[in-house]
């Protein structure tokens, strides 16, 4: 999300600023969401799920990027003030629903850090065997120096660099890894991963919904959204991007079946045998010494350029959702820094990038369902009071389920954090994402029993008219509103924030 201050006082320009650069801005994007951490996850997803996961991931990452050109028309009718998604949740759910999406993106911007400075530490101990954390200490102090200079302006000038670096880090490893690494095609049978597995048909569940509701998520997503100047070229944009991800992301996951047929991953030593998470880096070993050292610089300057956006988005989500513009950015900007510290101490304990990634997938996939609904006019009953409540509900719907599947409430818990990651012969991952959208829904809809009946008896306590179900005017403007005319004019209101606040209950 981009604050006024940051955007030099011209949301106007930078919402309106022409289809062609929303294309390119897509493309750009495509590349912001792919940190360091790639190099981790996809070829350990590989590695667990053979060329279906790689197919599943694949298609899953790059397919869900079409619902901001499907909703985001929507979005930007029913909210033409606004310019993210938390605008549109403020306007049509009221200001307690927003604070509490808002929440919810930080702490999705949290773990993307998190997991984003854990890659970068291990790709310098993995080709370098040195400690990667005077890395990530140096990455931390440099975006924050430059990120506070230059906002987020600089952090779109960086998006550029990143995507030449993704490109570039794609094509010299694809060559490299096709020239040096001697595929033994003895071992493509014996491995499994060419034949479909458990947890590959799980993947064609899990992965859409955990990505699909996690993209809700990504604020530079809805600014490009927003910034569209026609549907039309929102559509080529997101075409454009949809098509680069889908060729990354099947040639990074190409790497662990690679080092699987090549005898790397597991390795020939039983008793440590290589992790699938390094899968990547375990066939960068087998290549020259200067194709390693241009892989580590630009993985470095990769994980640079992800890590001031993330870092960016933060600062501006704060600034705008819950301040409102109204503090000024460098308390926010302070606070932040002090937020990198917790980040770079869990980061340092190296824990599993897809573990962190489906962490945040679960929490996405709780609040976003119950969010969505009230995007359908005939649901305009559906109010804030549901989204918060179904939110939290999901979350609680997964600790039961990992309770009852389990046996023990502390497993239970661990579940929320996905302990025990993603397993073939386990179900517990995948009763967690069902748990997490349809436990929502129904402690949603729970909610909005619960708040019908209270209010109907209220109502016929005080012998008033039930309205509870009435239309309500959340726009501004409209024949009906409350706020029209004179009143409407006094609203006072920064400029790409929108105008008026639906109702929480």
């Amino acid at each position: 999300m981009a604050t006024r201050m940051e955007l030099g006082d011209q949301p106007t320009a930078t919402r309106h600023h022409g289809g062609e650069r929303t294309v390119n801005g897509w493309q750009e994007q495509t590349c912001v969401a792919l940190g360091s951490g790639i190099l981790f996850s996809y070829p350990e997803l590989a590695t667990l799920a053979g060329v279906q996961g790689v197919v599943v991931y694949a298609l899953a990452s790059a397919l869900p990027l079409f619902v901001f050109s499907s909703l985001g028309p929507i979005i930007r009718r029913k909210c033409p003030e606004g310019f993210v998604l938390t605008e549109w949740t403020r306007q049509r759910y009221g200001v307690i629903a927003a604070l509490y999406l808002s929440f919810m993106t930080l702490v999705t911007l949290f773990l993307y850090m998190v997991a984003e400075l854990s890659a970068i530490g291990q790709v310098v101990n993995a080709l370098t065997g040195l400690d990667g954390l005077p890395v990530i200490i140096v990455e931390c102090i440099i975006t924050t120096i430059y990120t506070s200079l230059g906002g987020f302006k600089i952090s779109f000038l960086t998006d550029n660099i990143q995507g030449a670096m993704v490109i570039g880090l794609i094509v010299i490893a694809t060559i490299a890894i096709g020239v040096e690494t001697k595929i033994d095609t003895s071992l493509i049978e014996p491995s499994g991963l060419t034949k479909p597995t458990l947890l590959g048909w799980q993947l064609l569940y899990i992965l859409p919904v955990a990505i699909l509701t996690n993209d809700f998520f990504l604020s530079s997503f809805w600014l490009r959204t927003f910034a569209s100047k026609t549907d039309r070229d929102l559509w080529i944009g997101i075409s454009l991007a949809a098509g680069a991800l889908l060729v990354i992301i099947t040639l990074v996951g190409c790497t662990g079946l690679v080092a699987a047929w090549a005898g790397i991953w597991p390795g020939s030593d039983p008793e440590n045998p290589v992790p699938g998470s390094i899968a990547f880096f375990a066939l960068l070993e087998q290549l020259p010494a200067w194709v390693v050292g241009i892989v580590l610089v630009m993985s470095v300057t990769l994980s640079t350029a992800a890590f001031d956006s993330l870092q960016s988005a933060m600062v501006s989500s704060a600034s705008n959702d819950l301040f409102r513009n109204r503090l000024n950015v460098w308390w926010i900007r302070g606070a932040v820094v002090l937020v990198i510290i917790p980040i770079v101490v869990i980061a340092i304990q190296a824990p599993s990038i897809l573990q962190i990634f489906l962490i945040s997938d679960l929490v996405s996939a709780a609040t976003i369902p119950v969010l969505v609904v009230g995007l359908a006019d005939a649901c305009y009953w559906w109010r804030g009071f549901e989204v918060v409540v179904g939110g939290l509900g999901g979350i609680l719907t997964v600790f039961i389920f990992g309770t009852i599947y389990y046996g023990t409430a502390l497993e239970g818990a661990q579940l929320i954090l996905l302990q025990n990651g993603l397993y073939a012969d386990d179900w517990a991952a995948f009763g967690a994402f069902v748990a997490a959208p349809f436990g929502g829904l129904l402690w949603g809809f729970g909610a909005l029993a619960v708040r019908l009946a209270v209010q109907f008896v209220i109502a016929k306590v005080k012998g008033q008219r039930f309205d509870a179900l009435d239309r309500p005017a959340y726009f501004p403007g409209e024949a009906g509103s409350p706020l029209e005319g004179e009143a409407e004019a006094e609203l006072v209101h920064e400029p790409g924030v929108g105008k008026g606040a639906g109702k929480f209950v």
